[in-house]
Order: structure tokens, then sequence, then C-alpha cells
């Protein structure tokens, strides 16, 4: 058997039942019989500030000794440029040494992978789909692993935002049609922000959600509204059933107590029309491939879920062109505040996101980015729940990506 099939079918054959505590020595010892030495598994945070190495060990294991840290920030290291670049970086450039691969769940940012190599592209390919095999593995076993979420977390969460993160689906998602990506905060205190997500015969569905106050009761507002749609969507139904039905059952559980707002909407990944209904929520934002041209998709509005005041949605249509770009976001993001009371902005968010991707930045570092910027502008404190929901449609065409690296769609639209 050549190497690299023993390093993979080793750790295929291990893998089943398999603990996030044996996943560090496991992955090291396969992975030397492929020649790629002391591999190391980081994993971010959920603010994406820093990597946490993976020690088997339990949290508060330190590196072993002339090793890595524990923890690596992730704006100014190697393993951090991997991670915010999706590209493979030597640690001290190209050739031998120490070499960094980003861990993706599809589109989804999970962490680092480092090893030494001997800097050829061979070695570089292999590392990468080990590390892809890696990130499978740490997703089979994430849901299950309070020793992930310990690793994950930076701080104490509260019980609210613990509901809202078992909750909703993966931060970002890309196939050959679309490129999904979300933010979230503040991550440790969310109270009632929510969004959801999902596929089905060429349909991309798409929801946020803003429940009234910031405690478990509007956490507990936003997961049934979240449900509900799940429900009603799962049966086929369309946009303006699916919104009274998410009305009917807050009020029967609730008893009109409490309520959200909410935007929901569809994408024909096929023609590239969107239709949409909003429920008291900001209207979506809208960014045309060149970024000549951005605007607010502007569609009159029935009353927030919850409040049974009879008003009924209007159904409104809009034609995206391919590499155009939608922007879900609650009110955190424009409305968050600077010492002087200034607020952030919606043209200052839309400017921030046109010049991000400008730079030819993955959609999901122009979110992280975005994300940091508020929290710095509001002194590291939001005042209220802050979301943003980015989808890009790239066209018709469906290309499914068979490569080592990451998928072209999950770039901004300047590299493609």
């Amino acid at each position: 058997m050549r190497d690299t099939d023993r390093m993979f079918a080793g750790l295929l054959d291990a893998s089943h039942g398999l603990s996030l505590e044996q996943l560090p020595s496991l992955v090291r010892d396969h992975a030397a019989h492929a020649g790629l030495g002391d591999v190391r598994i980081y994993l971010a945070d959920l603010q994406e500030e820093v990597l946490r190495l993976v020690t088997g060990r339990g949290l508060d294991a330190t590196a072993d000794p002339g090793q890595e840290a524990a923890e690596l920030r992730i704006d100014d290291t190697p393993a951090g440029r991997s991670f915010m670049s999706l590209q493979p970086r030597g640690a001290e450039g190209e050739g031998p040494g120490q070499w960094w691969t980003p861990l993706l769940n599809g589109a989804e940012r999970v962490g680092a992978l480092r090893a030494d190599t001997d800097g050829s592209a061979a070695q570089t390919r292999l590392l990468q789909r080990l590390a892809s095999l890696v990130t499978l593995l740490i997703i089979s076993v994430r849901n299950q692993s309070d020793s992930h979420a310990r690793l994950v977390r930076t701080q104490q969460m509260t019980v609210a935002a613990e509901l809202q993160w078992n909750l909703m689906p993966p931060r970002a998602f890309a196939n050959g049609q679309v490129t999904i990506s979300t933010a979230l905060e503040p991550a440790y205190e969310v109270g009632g922000d929510a969004f959801d997500y999902a596929l089905a015969d060429g349909v991309v569905h798409l929801s946020i959600f803003d429940a009234m106050g910031h405690d478990v009761t509007a956490g507990i507002t936003a997961n049934l509204a979240v449900a509900a749609c799940r429900n009603a969507r799962r049966q086929n139904a369309n946009l303006i059933d699916t919104g009274e039905f998410i009305e009917r059952t807050l009020i029967e559980q609730l008893g009109g107590a409490r309520y959200c707002t909410a935007v929901l909407l569809e994408l024909d990944s096929g023609t590239g029309q969107i239709s949409w209904i909003s429920h008291g929520h900001h209207p979506p934002v809208i960014i045309r491939r060149d970024g000549t041209w951005s605007g607010l998709l502007r569609c009159l509005p029935a009353h927030p879920l919850g409040t049974d005041l009879g008003i009924k949605a209007t159904l409104c249509r809009e034609q995206l062109n391919p590499g155009d770009r939608l922007v879900l976001y609650t009110d955190g993001i424009t409305e968050a505040k600077d010492p002087n009371g200034q607020e952030f902005g919606l043209e200052r968010f839309v400017d921030f996101i046109l010049t991000h991707n400008a730079e030819g930045l993955p959609v999901p570092e122009t979110l992280r980015r975005l994300v940091h910027g508020v929290l710095h502008y509001q002194q590291g404190r939001l005042q209220d729940d802050a979301t943003v929901l980015f989808m890009e449609w790239h066209g018709p065409h469906n290309t499914p990506h068979t490569g080592s690296g990451p998928p072209e769609e999950l770039r901004s639209h300047t590299d493609q």
C-alpha cells in the first residue's frame, strides 16, 4: 500500500467511534506515514479572533515545549493568514518547513492545520487533502462534544446565546451557484436574532429574524420562528403562507406577548429571480456585480410576526445578474453608535462591504472584518444583536468542486 493510501485508509478505518480528544494523536501518527511531520490541529473561536490548539488533553493544556503556542491570533500569524486567505501558507515563506492550510467545511472556516513538509507542490496538495478529511472528522464529532464547545469559546455564554448557536446552520455555504456567509454578534450574549438558509430543487431559501427583547424569551421567540419557518418550507408552503404559519405559531405558543420582524426570501438559482416578503424588517440591500450601484429592495411590509395586526404581506420580485449580491441584516449593525452617539449607518455598512470585496477577500473574511469593525466602532460592546446574512449569485452554471483547494465560489467575485 502506498504511503498516502495508508494514511487515508488508516484514518478512515479509525474514524468510527472517534472522539475529539483522540483526533490529534490519530492524525499525527497516520500523517507521518505520508511524510507529513508533527501535524497540529487548530480550531477558530466563535468570533474568529484566535486559533486554539486541539491537544487531546483538555482546554487548559499547553503546547509541547518548542512547539506552537496553544493559541494563535488570526490577524498576525502565518496560521491566521492561511485561515483568512483560504490558501496554504509557509511559516517562513515557500520551501521546506512548517506549512499551514485552512480547515474548510465547504465554505465554513473551521480552523487551520499545520505540518512539517518538504515544501513541494505534491506535499502541499496532500496537506490540503488531509485537511479536508480532518475537517470531516471534526464535523462528525463536534455536535456531541462539549470539549469542542469549550475550546471554541473564549468567554462564558448566556443561556439565550446557547439556544441560538444550537439552532442555526453553519455560518457559510458555497456551491457552483451561490455563496452564503453569515455573522452574528455579540457571540456570547446574542438574544433574539436568528438566520436560516436551505436549498431544495434549485431554490435557495433565506430568512432573517429579529425578536423583541434581548433575553431568553427573545431566544425562544426566534427559535419558534425558525422552527415554524422550516416546518412550513418543508411542506412546500409559499412565502406568504410561511409567514402566516409563523405568526400563528408564535401567537399559539406565546399568546401575543412576543413578536419578531423578518424577511423571508427565495432565489431561483437557475434564473436569478428572487422573491421576498417583509414582516416589519429592514429591506434587503442589493449590490450589483461591478459595484457601481447599490440600493434597498423596497417591498410594502406586513406587520411583525406575532402581533396579529392583519396587514397582509406583499410578494415582491427582483432579477439578479451573475455576481450580484444580497445582504440581509438586523438593526444592531446599522444602529451601532460610537461614543459620540454617531450611528454606524447603512451607507458605512454598504461601503465597508464594497471596499473589502474590491480587495479580493473571501466572502467570509469580509464579514469577519465587518463585524469586528462594528464592534470596534462601539468600543467592543454592542448594545443590540447584530446579524448579517450575505448571498452572492454566481449564475445558472453548476460546477461541483473536485480539487484539493477551496472552491472558486467561496472567493469574492473579483477573484473569479
